[in-house]
């Protein structure tokens, strides 16, 4: 299939499941797609077993589909700035450092704690999975890609839950910026892989990482400060053109970053709290005076659901060729792995409010709401699709935990989320 017909497929499944979660599911939107994409793919595993070449068919063309670069190169600069325009920046800014410990400490202590305990548990006789070759790093790469928890499908749940504005941008926040770290740390990780653990330097790796990071802040933040003063140059007049400079600044800042290997997330997101709707460009006396118009705010909207319900779909779509070769063992690891997951990440989100809270007020139980609120999503999935060929048959291992932890999180997380707050 060519790309125009692949687009036109995914948008009519887009537009006829969200018509569907609407008037039938109502449920939240990321939930409800994420349902009715495995109930396509279950249809067409089982449509498999009458017609077989339909499911080959259909397999092939999944996997011939470079889901991973369309994430991370195309869909994932434009989630992330739809996302991070729209946060509250005022309350973000008064509570930063709270935010940047709790996404650091979160994201690095989920990554060692799951990457550890995954790699004990194939080391087990019982399970029989000592022999897929599987070594530390590659364990650790599995905690790197699962750790960050997933913005675009943790916002649009969370904004329907009437919480304080403290606490929701807390939760927006960290998960914009954990999304950030933890592309750093799986890149940083899978840099070491290729390199070999034993040509690789502490200075080598902290060199690595600090570039990245600061790289990426630093190239967010010229960019949007520039774009800032271009909107404000405009003056609201030309919605149309704030509309082109954002999609083009976004695309550069992208492009900017992969040349010179700094983080695009973090890039992305600083730029968009620079152009955030929620800025007070001229110090107005009575409300809050937008950076651009309320016209390019609602273009980002619109995008911002348009590429998340097709994100997943997709999501749903991958599943087919993983569950075609199903394994008892994967089944059961997978299940103490999703345990390890969210007590990892509640540990890796107490901790800093424990610390936190000695001199900052927290809401009551705000670290079980944020460990709950860690949904994973198509980041864990693309970032798991784009580990190297050399991991060998651990990379299907490493693909079915991240799938069983994604929708785990999405579907039953997500479902009880709103109960928990309340």
């Amino acid at each position: 299939m060519s790309i125009l017909e692949i687009t036109t497929v995914l948008l009519l499944l887009a537009s006829i499941f969200s018509i569907i979660n609407l008037r039938l599911l109502k449920l939240p939107q990321t939930i409800g797609l994420m349902i009715l994409a495995i109930c396509l793919s279950v249809i067409v595993l089982l449509s498999g077993l009458i017609f077989p070449d339909f499911l080959s068919t259909v397999t092939s063309l999944t996997k011939s589909f470079d889901f991973s670069v369309l994430l991370i190169d195309v869909m994932l600069p434009f989630l992330l700035f739809a996302g991070a325009i729209s946060v509250n920046v005022h309350d973000l800014l008064k509570d930063k450092l709270t935010i940047l410990f709790l996404a650091s400490f979160g994201v690095v202590f989920s990554t060692f704690a799951v990457g550890t305990g995954v790699h004990w548990l194939i080391q087990q006789p019982m399970f029989g999975l000592n022999d897929l070759g599987l070594t530390y790093v590659d364990c650790l790469l599995f905690g790197a890609l699962i750790a960050p928890t997933d913005p675009i499908a943790v916002l649009s749940i969370v904004k329907k839950m009437n919480l304080s504005s403290l606490t929701e941008t807390r939760i927006a926040g960290e998960s914009l910026f954990n999304d950030g770290i933890g592309v750093v740390i799986f890149l940083t990780l899978l840099k070491v892989k290729s390199l070999g653990v034993e040509n690789v330097t502490p200075e080598f790796v902290t060199t690595l990482f600090a570039t990245e990071v600061f790289g990426g802040v630093l190239l967010g933040s010229i960019a949007g400060f520039l774009g800032l003063k271009v909107v404000k140059y405009i003056e609201n007049e030309h919605v149309e053109l704030e509309v082109l400079i954002t999609l083009s600044l976004v695309l550069f800042v992208s492009v900017i970053a992969y040349k010179f290997h700094f983080s695009g997330p973090l890039a992305v997101v600083m730029m968009g709290l620079f152009l955030n709707r929620n800025i007070d460009t001229d110090k107005v006396e009575h409300g809050v005076q937008q950076a651009m118009g309320e016209y390019v705010y609602k273009f980002w909207h619109l995008l911002d659901e348009t590429l998340n319900a097709i994100l997943f779909i997709l999501i749903g779509l991958e599943i087919i060729p993983i569950f075609q070769n199903f394994n008892l063992s994967f089944l059961v690891v997978s299940v103490i792995t999703i345990i390890l997951v969210v007590v990892s990440r509640g540990i890796g989100v107490t901790i800093p409010i424990s610390i936190l809270s000695l001199k900052k007020k927290f809401e009551k139980n705000t670290s079980l709401i944020i460990t709950w609120g860690g949904l994973r999503g198509g980041l864990s999935i693309a970032l798991a699709l784009n580990l190297p060929d050399q991991i060998g048959d651990g990379k299907e291992l490493i693909l079915f935990l991240t799938y069983m932890v994604v929708l785990f999180t999405i579907l039953f997380q997500g479902l009880t989320l709103e109960k928990i707050a309340k």
